[in-house]
């Protein structure tokens, strides 16, 4: 079959005018197809043709199922235990958010699972049509969810009211020493204004600034 291809191409595709019909491109195909069935083999010392040959070893029949073959997709697992697949959701055991997982599904089946990297299947889901935007939950992993959800809600009486108080004496004397002051008697000491200084700057803002005369000739 492969050198019949082969032959096809060098001897007749290689030489199809542009200006050729399909019509016309058929009928030339067929008349090479009979030709190339009249070449004559030698099969255990008889000759026969290559279109015998073909009659007396038929195709088989289509298989009832197609081939067994797998779609394999990487996926991240949502905060909310969902994987998502072709347009859909589909729900994994919970405690697994951020966690890579495989989306496989076999070709002609109606089933997909959802392995983990150590290749463990950790659900099993029908497939639902491609773009549905459906989320697909198995009813085991909602209640394990709303488990784990209830174990992290606590029926302990509410925190109380933070009371702020100034700061003790002890604490301020540690904060002095970690700016490497030397720490003080009490808040008496503890003076930032000099109340002196403000009285003379307060008494030279009350009289207005005199510009000092020009004498005559300057």
């Amino acid at each position: 079959m492969e050198k019949a291809n082969h032959s096809a191409a060098q001897r007749w595709w290689r030489t199809v005018p542009d200006a050729l019909t399909v019509e016309q491109a058929q009928s030339g195909v067929d008349k090479l197809a009979v030709r190339m069935d009249e070449r004559r083999r030698s099969v255990d010392g008889v000759k026969v043709t290559v279109a015998e040959l073909a009659d007396a070893e038929p195709m088989l029949v289509l298989p009832a199922l197609p081939f067994p073959a797998e779609l394999e997709v990487v996926r991240r697992v949502s905060p909310q235990a969902l994987v998502s697949f072709e347009g859909n959701l589909y729900s994994v055991p919970p405690g697994m958010p951020g966690a890579q997982v495989t989306v496989r599904h076999r070709l002609g089946e109606d089933y997909l699972h959802i392995v983990t990297a150590g290749r463990a299947v950790v659900a099993r889901h029908e497939l639902a049509p491609r773009g549905a935007g459906r989320k697909v939950r198995d009813s085991g992993h909602v209640i394990a969810l709303e488990r784990a959800v209830l174990a992290q809600v606590s029926d302990r009486a509410p925190c109380k009211t933070k009371t702020r108080r100034p700061l003790s004496p002890a604490a301020l004397a540690e904060a002095e020493r970690l700016r490497g002051q030397a720490p003080r008697a009490g808040s008496a000491e503890r003076v930032v204004i000099n109340l002196d200084t403000y009285a003379a700057v307060a008494d030279r803002l009350r009289t207005a600034p005199t510009t000092p005369k020009e004498e005559p000739g300057e």
